[in-house]
């Protein structure tokens, strides 16, 4: 029983860190793509936005999934 304790919270701070870390190398590949292009900002910032929304998806299955199995099993 204590093993699915830790794996749910492993599970849920390892999906956290890695969308944090996927958000911020997302956001500084589209600054560099500004930077580069400023005439493309309209383009990849809708590219951004859809990109970071499914980013941040994962994370959230990942927390879905470390709550079923902390209070479900």
């Amino acid at each position: 029983m204590e093993y699915s304790i830790l794996a749910a919270g492993i599970l849920m701070g390892l999906s956290a860190i890695g969308a944090g870390i996927g958000v911020g190398i997302l956001g500084s590949k589209f600054i560099e793509g500004i930077a580069r292009q400023p005439e493309l900002a309209p383009f990849l910032q809708g590219r951004f936005f859809l990109m970071m929304g499914l980013t941040d998806a994962v994370p959230m299955i990942g927390i879905g999934l470390g709550m079923y199995m902390l209070f479900a099993l």
